[in-house]
């Protein structure tokens, strides 16, 4: 799908993380109350009508061990000359190049052989510049993209530190790097596409003519430090084909896992996943950074967590780190770019499952699809896709809606009925067996005018997984990421206004929905408490994407046309008379 310049539009100096609460605890925070309202308020005001292949994280003493390198073997005929020692390779000053594509601009350097910047060309950062991916905060404390690592702890100081030989390819799309200091031969090699996110990487280590396996590094997560809850989504990633998914963990699929950790699951040490990996790197909720092995080799996969400053004078937090490799020579192709659906499908037909759909992934990928055909065939508007889409939505539940309303209404009808029996029983416990009586009065009643009690939530129960894949949408997919919509700058983040008026807006359309609406009861403690649930969906609503805000109003604003027309076409309810109460007999000597 085609990458449209995207601006996150948030302030520029990183702020200290906050702990607050993540998005699907705030929704199922709002839901769980908003059942105890419309479920159990009734019952108290009135009657109720293969095993993964990781190992375990090694300490900080283990993670630092240095091993012996493998020793050479003598010849055997003593009377054989040794091996010429190999020819000394370096630069005497460090030198930078840069490969610039239609859609990056790399900086590479001959320190290390790495990478120091790698700009996305098509993607904005908060402050409308080309987005950088390489964590410039990280580049002062650990190893730039692309360094090595030894696999048994051995330090690559020496290597990470040396000035390569350098040689550019003519055509000024690769480069090569060669270093040697007569014992320790290190060679890399970059190539690149003027015109996709695909490019290559390879890397070789000796040591006296033996191979030495080692891995490719990317430190630091990313430079985009202005991602909301940065630290749980920028996390390494793996994908194991061999290993079965299992929906719901229950249910096996046939697809290959998914693994993915995060700098916490690194916090006693790296930890070391190895098996014939797919591909492997580090990710965030937009971007990744991948090495896809050409031949279907085993691989090793180190996470890391590195605590770096975002800022100056800013307190240190956890960013994940990767290293991938294994062999003496590590041979990848290497995927640098945005997670689009479409982009991810052309590299690797497996690379879109790094698109995290959540549970309800059934209904948020066909969501995203249809908001994509609108916005590309009709309104060329991510905004206003999703209010046509909820439009169409909320025309499908029109029935549900048309069910719920007369149920309610029937329940009014039966309210003074209903009064009368609590009026029976008002010095009834919730203890007394007759509270049993009670109940069964009312249920009766309700049964005998063909009353459902619960039929005023029926349109509630589809909203809440509609709602949860609207989130996913607005939060996995790159599209809508710095999408516009009227004053709203990036409907995948909260308003940048002072005041969030969507928020706002959506609460004042609830209370009117909810003053048009028949209430089914009259205890007026009940009422009360239905009249708070727009101020606390205010609340859970204030800080999330403007795009869910107004996926909501929208709902709001369809439903009070909707019942405008249904109140209009159906008559007020029949309030039933209460039943009289049995007459005294008189005293027959009076």
């Amino acid at each position: 799908m085609a990458d449209l310049p995207n601006n996150l539009n948030q302030p520029d100096k990183p702020k200290q993380p906050r702990k607050e609460l993540s998005m699907e605890l705030r929704l199922l925070i709002a839901f769980v109350l908003m059942g105890i309202v419309l479920f159990v308020t009734p019952y108290l005001y009135k009657p109720p009508a293969g095993p993964k292949r990781t190992t375990p994280p090694t300490t900080p003493a283990e993670a630092q061990q240095v091993t012996k390198p493998p020793e050479t073997k003598k010849p055997e005929n003593p009377n054989t000359p040794p091996a010429a020692p190999a020819v000394q390779v370096s630069a005497a000053q460090e030198q930078t190049f840069t490969i610039d594509t239609d859609l990056y601009r790399v900086d590479l350097s001959n320190v290390g052989g790495v990478v120091h910047s790698w700009v996305l060309k098509k993607f904005l950062d908060s402050r409308g510049k080309p987005l950088e991916l390489v964590n410039a905060a990280a580049l002062s404390k650990v190893p730039p993209p692309f360094a090595v690592s030894f696999k048994d702890g051995k330090p690559a100081d020496q290597l990470n530190g040396a000035k390569f030989k350098t040689t550019p390819k003519p055509d000024g799309l690769g480069i090569d790097y060669e270093y040697s200091d007569g014992k320790t031969v290190c060679r890399k090699s970059f190539r690149f596409a003027k015109n996709s996110y695909l490019s290559q990487v390879t890397s070789e280590v000796t040591e006296n003519g033996v191979g030495i396996p080692h891995l490719i590094e990317w430190r630091g997560g990313f430079g985009d430090l202005t991602v909301l809850n940065r630290q749980s989504v920028q996390q390494s990633v793996f994908y194991d084909p061999l290993q079965t998914k299992k929906l719901f963990g229950v249910f096996p699929t046939g697809q290959g896992e998914l693994e993915v950790h995060n700098a916490s699951a690194a916090k006693n040490g790296p930890v070391t996943s190895v098996g014939n990996f797919s591909f492997a790197g580090v990710e965030d909720t937009f971007f990744a950074a991948l090495l896809l092995p050409k031949e279907k080799t085993s691989i090793e996969v180190q996470t890391y967590k590195d605590d770096l400053a975002p800022a100056k004078d800013a307190k240190e937090e956890p960013f994940v780190g990767a290293g991938v490799g294994g062999d003496a020579v590590n041979d990848f192709s290497l995927f640098v770019g945005p997670k689009d659906i479409d982009i991810l499908k052309n590299v690797d037909p497996r690379l879109p499952l790094l698109i995290d759909w959540g549970w309800f992934w059934f209904i948020a990928k066909p969501l995203f699809l249809a908001m994509h055909w609108l916005n590309d065939h009709m309104v060329h508007n991510y905004g206003w896709s999703i209010v046509l889409i909820t439009v169409i939505i909320n025309i499908l539940l029109l029935p549900l809606r048309f069910s719920s309303m007369k149920s309610a209404k029937k329940m009014q009808g039966l309210q003074p009925q209903i009064q009368a029996i609590n009026a029976k029983y008002k010095n009834v416990g919730l203890r007394d067996p007759k509270k049993a009586e009670q109940n069964q009065e009312v249920m009766d009643l309700y049964k005998k005018h063909g009353v459902n009690p619960m039929g005023g939530c029926l349109p509630m129960i589809p909203q809440i997984p509609i709602l949860y894949a609207f989130y996913k949408v607005l939060n996995v997919t790159i599209e809508l990421r710095g999408a516009h919509w009227l004053w709203v700058t990036d409907l995948s983040q909260p308003e940048t206004l002072p005041i969030h008026l969507l928020p706002i807006i959506m609460v004042a359309s609830q209370f009117i929905m909810q003053r048009m609406t028949p209430n089914p009861a009259a205890d007026p403690t009940q009422a009360k408490m239905m009249a708070f649930m727009p101020l606390m969906f205010g609340f859970f609503f204030y800080n999330v994407s403007s795009g869910l805000v107004l996926y909501w109003l929208t709902g709001n604003l369809v439903g009070i046309v909707q019942q405008w027309l249904m109140n209009r076409a159906t008559p007020a309810p029949v309030v039933a008379a209460p039943p009289k109460p049995p007459s005294k007999k008189k005293n027959s000597r009076g």
